[in-house]
């Protein structure tokens, strides 16, 4: 799916918020935030959605026992939107994906899709430019969200995060909830942070694409995780494969989707919300394992006007799509969108070009 140049797509802001951080950012756009929470929330059933405060209120409590340095940025943002949603969607790591990290000419790339059944991602995504102790950085992002699930630092690296597969006590697909039950009471046990608010930390602090390395291989987390990371020079590209307290790297075959690779016994892909309790394992496998090989092989270069995008990563939930370079300060975004009950998403937004960042950060100054 080539996009082209000159398509008519709602522009993706690239929004200054090195002043006033996330809830600055949340209070300039409490609009499109809300926009999106209610998005969300029409896509819930019915329960869940009555559940909302009931929601916001566990998710306080767990990320305020948490290590997460950032609890007290959801805290502020939620008072100051003023509405339910805030905590849950700060907490609601179940992003499933498609990422690869390759090389073209020497030099990293690191491209990715992110695949959720929420509304509005894709309609409401914008990318903020941040800062830490170690520099400047993009987070591809939501008002209102303090996590980093697919980020670019110009001149260090690039990162992303997949969720992984599912740890199952049973094998029967009607005993999937038993088994989210007890993986939830288990995240809800400990005090490590999310992983989304780790790979934040690691863009504000860690200067090197080996220091960035480390810190996700070895800082515990709350839940197991996948993340694809990219540096600037030939060599830089790994898939960190994580439990909370284990972690295997691959440093070949650097593409993931929703499992581990090889897979293991008693853990489970990642499927559609809607197929819980119907698909089977070996489906689930077999639909993580397309995406991931298919991507693997791509031959086209990583700037393709998301020629890559196409099925099987292309899925009814695909929501964005990204390409970034390190070395390059290259960053591209796209959001898709379902639109008029197709299968298929479509793209509705789109960077308004392809944007160099790297030359950015040398120019602009915080606003």
């Amino acid at each position: 799916m080539t996009i082209p140049l000159g398509a008519k797509l709602a522009s993706i802001p690239v929004i200054d918020v090195r002043n006033g951080g996330t809830l600055r950012h949340a209070t300039e756009g409490h609009t499109r935030a809300r926009a999106l929470r209610d998005g969300c929330v029409r896509w819930l059933p019915r329960v869940a959605a009555g559940m909302l405060p009931a929601l916001d209120s566990v998710t306080r409590r767990w990320l305020r026992r948490s290590q997460s340095a950032y609890a007290d940025e959801v805290h502020a943002i939620a008072a100051e939107l003023d509405f339910s949603g805030i905590w849950f969607l700060n907490g609601c790591y179940q992003w499933g994906c498609t990422a690869l990290a390759c090389e073209q000419g020497g030099e990293p790339w690191l491209v990715r899709t992110l695949d959720w059944p929420f509304p509005g991602l894709g309609r409401h995504v914008e990318v903020t430019r941040m800062q830490g102790s170690a520099g400047d950085f993009y987070n591809v992002t939501w008002p209102g969200y303090v996590g980093v699930l697919t980020g670019l630092a110009p001149g260090r690296f690039a990162a992303c995060v997949n969720q992984a597969p599912m740890w199952r006590r049973t094998s029967h697909p009607w005993l999937r909830p038993y088994d989210l039950a007890l993986n939830a009471w288990q995240t809800w046990a400990t005090r490590d942070m999310p992983p989304d608010h780790l790979l934040r930390d690691v863009f504000e602090t860690s200067a090197t694409f080996e220091d960035a390395k480390y810190r996700l291989e070895t800082a515990p987390i709350a839940r197991p995780v996948i993340y694809t990371l990219a540096g600037c020079h030939p060599g830089e590209r790994c898939v960190i494969e994580r439990t909370q307290d284990r972690f295997l790297s691959r440093t070949q075959a650097t593409s993931a989707a929703n499992d581990w690779s090889p897979s293991r016994p008693d853990w489970e892909p990642r499927v559609a919300a809607e197929a819980l309790l119907t698909r089977t394992f070996g489906e689930a496998i077999e639909n993580s394992r397309a995406r991931r090989d298919h991507l693997a092989a791509w031959q086209g270069p990583c700037e393709a006007a998301f020629a890559w995008v196409i099925p099987p990563v292309l899925n009814s939930q695909t929501r964005i799509a990204v390409e970034m370079c390190p070395a390059r300060g290259w960053l591209n975004v796209i959001g898709y969108e379902q639109i008029g009950g197709r299968e298929m998403p479509e793209p509705v937004s789109l960077t308004e070009r392809w944007i160099s960042a790297f030359a950015q950060l040398q120019t602009s100054t915080p606003s």
